[in-house]
């Protein structure tokens, strides 16, 4: 199949390069935008105890008040608010209400707080649009007219709240994706030209990936609004990274076959076809592990995470059919000149680093497989203090933005829970009015909860059914403290409530709460269902049922590795109170899809080393002697690249850049390199049971591969094969 495909996109290179430049150009142009939604409710089943809460505030309180926006006032000379500012500030509310704009509903003053240093004003926005782009341009809009009311007074005022959150997060993306493209773009640039020294074969992947990049970003907005998907701004820079990281991966792979077969005296559109044929089925195996395990985050119950696996799929997927269309179509076109001014190319390198490694696997794999083990188990270790945080908003965008100033000073100057208090919905079962003489007990056990600090009646529908009681947290909303909290709030609101009725917790921190139920529903859901998947896929390429068992656990230790490491790192020695929470999610998918296609280069190429009549051990040597500079290369470049996340200056992305980054240094450089063939080696032909894949042609009863067709990864790049058999096309 990869040869035909090879063979039909070589003879038909321009009527290829056209195809491609017609859908870039129609799915582009037709494409809807893809909006970003920083509403954390917005990403949960309708089956949550928070999201029935918030539907039942709906319904018995229509016009019950939740701000979206926060003005905060101070003095300039950060003393006490006087008589003078305060008539400033009522002025500005008043003001600021009559302007009727869009999205607002509601504009009411708040309260200072105990110190008199601080006030705020209120603002209520539509909740149906609630984290949509909309809200965030009235944000825009409600900042720059504050701050123009209060010219010529003695008041500071900074706008906070959820609206300007997510104005803030959006810009932070914009700044954040344009960094992480740049580096991504430099890193991709330099390495190339490191490897090839050709500037033509250096700027190539980056001009074809950019048209690669706006197909899938249309076709994602495309799925994103046929299925109703939740977007997120982080998605996109994510998206970047990948399909940079990835195409450069499939790119260099075909390239090094490519170059091969130039150097075993292939003619130019030849060599093409036969790079195809030969390393298409390893490219698409490695980027189906990729694929399925991205596939597998569409049974998480966050929408956030339902709607990064298919885009991201979307775009390995079209990423994978430009490996094997448009970038031979174009390479086939330039020819041999692709490498011009090098002519290394023309020759085979020794590879004297890499030779040595693989002498050294073959002379003590027992110690290799041991030693490389123990360093994966040491730093899984670090996994037993992992802990969560759940505020996306500020883990999206850098501290010094303005709404993340005003909600540290609202948390410092009034309750830290006063922000965005919890509430309790205490409703009838049969219809008929509550019994209000139960309300004074009700609140006295929700206050002597521990870890709250107030707990109040504060509103009754109109037709008394339903009861709200504002249950204020002594912690800021999204810490554990918070989280434990209204865990113990839960249990007293529904053991609590009097016959006749039932209670329902809401607020953001009982939103956090099912946030954290659902990442532990994912993680006993999502990573099993992915390891399968990729253990089926490996099965099938490697014809072995023993194989894929042990592949599988090595990139397991390397995501306990990636994650021991990253807890190390950013919570032990930076202090952050935990990861973000969906980290070890989306941890887990690069490392243990992106650190299979590794682990399949490796093996691949020692399958076959080992059909030409080599030992397990010679074969793993010589395995690791040829795949080893393309595994370097690839894995390097993608480590660089996700490492360029840690550019956009906020928590997640930060700490997802350097997970991601290093899980896949380490299944490079130390699973693919070591663990893996070393193991491979010990365990001899028993690995290939029940295919026996490794045999030579005699022993296996003439069932040796066909060199000339796809049974290799793309691991064997830098050498002819010795037999001489292997050199044709």
């Amino acid at each position: 199949m990869f040869r035909r495909i090879g063979s039909g996109v070589v003879r038909h290179p321009v009527w290829t390069i056209v195809a491609w430049l017609i859908a870039a150009v129609a799915i582009v142009a037709t494409a809807p935008s893809l909006p970003s939604n920083s509403d954390e409710s917005s990403f949960l089943p309708k089956s949550y105890e928070s999201i029935k809460a918030a539907d039942l505030q709906t319904k018995a309180f229509p016009s019950a008040f939740t701000p979206s926006a926060i003005a905060l006032y101070q003095r300039s000379d950060g003393g006490k608010l006087t008589a003078a500012d305060q008539k400033d500030v009522a002025r500005i509310t008043t003001e600021l209400g009559k302007k009727h704009i869009d999205q607002v509903q509601k504009v009411v003053p708040g309260q200072p707080s105990k110190d008199g240093r601080y006030t705020m004003t209120l603002v209520q926005m539509d909740s149906k649009n609630a984290g949509q782009p909309a809200q965030a341009d009235a944000a825009k809009v409600l900042r720059d007219d504050v701050k123009q009311l209060a010219k010529g007074t003695d008041l500071d005022v900074k706008l906070g709240g959820s609206a300007a959150q997510a104005l803030d997060q959006q810009d932070s993306s914009k700044r954040g994706e344009a960094l992480i493209g740049i580096g991504t773009f430099l890193i991709i640039l330099v390495t190339l030209l490191i490897i090839f020294r050709a500037p033509i074969l250096a700027v190539l992947p980056l001009v074809l990936i950019g048209v690669v990049a706006s197909i899938a970003n249309g076709l994602i907005a495309y799925a994103t609004k046929l299925f109703g998907l939740q977007a997120n701004s982080s998605v996109s820079s994510i998206l970047i990274v990948v399909l940079f990281g990835v195409g450069t991966d499939y790119f260099l792979f075909l390239m090094f076959r490519y170059r091969e077969r130039l150097r075993a005296g292939d003619e130019p559109k030849q060599a093409m076809i036969n790079a195809v044929a030969r390393v298409g089925e390893a490219i698409a195996s490695a980027a189906g592990a990729v694929i399925i395990a991205f596939l597998a985050l569409v049974l998480s119950t966050l929408g956030f995470l339902k709607q990064m696996g298919p885009a991201l799929a979307i775009s390995v997927t079209v990423t994978l059919i430009a490996g094997l269309t448009l970038i031979p179509a174009v390479v086939s076109l330039i020819g041999p000149k692709v490498f011009w001014p090098s002519k290394s190319w023309q020759q085979e390198p020794q590879n004297a680093r890499f030779a040595a490694l693989g002498r050294g696997v073959q002379r003590r794999p027992a110690l290799t497989a041991a030693l490389s083990g123990l360093v994966l188990v040491a730093l899984s270790l670090g996994t037993l203090g992992y802990k969560a945080t759940f505020d996306l908003a500020s883990g999206s965008m850098p501290k010094t933005k303005e709404s993340m100033v005003v909600q540290d000073e609202i948390q410092k100057a009034y309750s830290a829970g006063a922000a965005a208090p919890t509430d309790v919905y205490l409703s009838s079962t049969d219809g008929k009015p509550l019994d209000k003489s139960a309300f004074p007990g009700y609140a006295e056990k929700l206050g002597a909860v521990d870890g709250v600090a107030s707990a109040r009646m504060s509103q009754l529908n109109p037709g008394g059914t339903t009861a709200d009681f504002t249950v204020t947290l002594k912690y800021e909303a999204s810490t554990e403290k918070a989280i434990d909290a209204v865990g113990r709030v839960r249990d007293v609101a529904h053991a609590s409530a009097p016959d006749g009725t039932k209670a329902l917790v809401g607020g953001m921190s009982s939103i956090y709460k099912d946030i954290n139920t659902a990442v532990n529903h994912d993680y006993r859901t999502v990573f099993p269902v992915a390891a399968l998947l990729i253990m089926l896929i490996l099965g099938l390429l490697l014809r072995s049922v023993v194989a894929p068992w042990y592949l599988i656990a090595s990139v397991g230790l390397g995501f306990g590795a990636t994650l021991g490491a990253t807890v190390w790192i950013f919570q032990d020695a930076q202090g952050h109170p935990g990861l973000m929470f969906m980290l070890p999610v989306i941890m887990y998918l690069f490392v243990v899809a992106i650190g299979t296609d590794y682990n399949i280069l490796m093996i691949a190429r020692l399958r076959e080393e080992a059909r030409e009549g080599r030992d397990p051990r010679e074969a793993a040597s010589m395995a690791l002697r040829h795949a080893g500079p393309t595994v370097a290369a690839a894995g390097f470049i993608l480590a660089a690249t996700f490492a360029t996340m840690m550019l956009a200056g906020n928590a997640l992305l930060t700490e997802m850049g350097f997970a991601v980054s290093f899980g896949i240094a380490v299944a490079a450089f130390v699973m693919a390199m070591f663990f893996t063939p070393s193991l491979t080696a010990l365990i001899g032909h028993a690995a290939w049971w029940p295919g026996h894949a490794d045999r030579t042609q005699e022993s296996a009863g003439g069932h040796a591969s066909d060199t000339s067709g796809p049974v290799s990864g793309p691991g064997d790049e830098d050498a002819v094969t010795h037999d001489p058999a292997s050199r044709r096309g």
